[in-house]
């Protein structure tokens, strides 16, 4: 986003106790450019799969990959014993094996969840599950920064403290709101039930398992929070549905 006139430092650290409120809106808006880019891929006569894999495609440029860098970070951590070198691995910016393994699965669990719901409910389906599981994932990637302190002293997780639990509460209401697009594209309120529930279950064994190994959680960890959320709430959808 270009910086606009009246921003005093439009490229430093934003006010993320403000941002926390509306990150579910910003999450739908990133869902969208997938959702467009699966709905051009259709026009264009694509089949589910590569249509998928364009969509996420896109999101993946949308956000400079900055969830699949944290995902890929944490995952690589796992190489560690101790605490110290699990975080000097998760500052270092080339990827290893856990971290590739960790990006394999994550494309390919969500490429295959979007082509089932193309094939079970459509191309509209399956762009209104984007949006949402874009909006309610990055709303349950919260959870590591409101329940765990930072695990350093300096990074962005210390940096961005954490939200208020008001925040959190009008995030998970917005991503509510914002959910009800998977009712409302045909795929019923039990998958849209079984999304809510999935998506933030995720979030918090992520949560618990950097309590476990960290002490404490970074950006990476509100990265891989976020991802696993994102499978988990799409995942979910599957779950609940039944062939016609």
């Amino acid at each position: 986003i270009p910086a606009l006139p009246f921003e005093t430092n439009p490229h430093g650290m934003p006010d993320f106790e403000r941002g926390a409120r509306v990150l579910p809106i910003a999450g739908a808006l990133i869902g969208l450019t997938g959702a467009l880019t699966l709905g051009l891929a259709a026009a264009l006569g694509l089949p589910a799969l590569p249509a998928a894999i364009l969509a996420l495609a896109a999101l993946t440029i949308a956000t400079g990959a900055l969830h699949e860098d944290g995902l890929a970070d944490f995952a690589d951590s796992f190489g560690a014993a101790r605490r110290e070198k699990k975080l000097e691995i998760m500052k270092d910016s080339r990827v290893g094996t856990f971290g590739a393994v960790a990006l394999i699965v994550s494309f390919g669990l969500r490429a295959a969840a979007l082509t089932a719901l193309v094939e079970r409910f459509g191309f509209g389906a399956a762009g209104a599950a984007m949006v949402a599981s874009a909006a309610i994932s990055r709303t349950a990637g919260l959870l590591p920064l409101f329940l765990l302190p930072p695990a350093r002293p300096d990074g962005a997780g210390q940096a961005a403290a954490a939200p208020s639990g008001e925040a959190i509460n009008l995030a998970a209401g917005l991503a509510t709101l914002v959910a009800l697009l998977i009712p409302a594209a045909g795929m019923g309120f039990g998958r849209m039930l079984a999304a809510l529930l999935l998506a933030p279950g995720a979030a918090l064994a992520v949560t618990a398992l950097a309590r476990r190994t960290l002490g404490g959680h970074t950006g990476d960890v509100a990265g891989a929070a976020q991802q696993l959320a994102e499978i988990g709430c799409l995942t979910g959808l599957l779950i609940a549905a039944r062939p016609v």
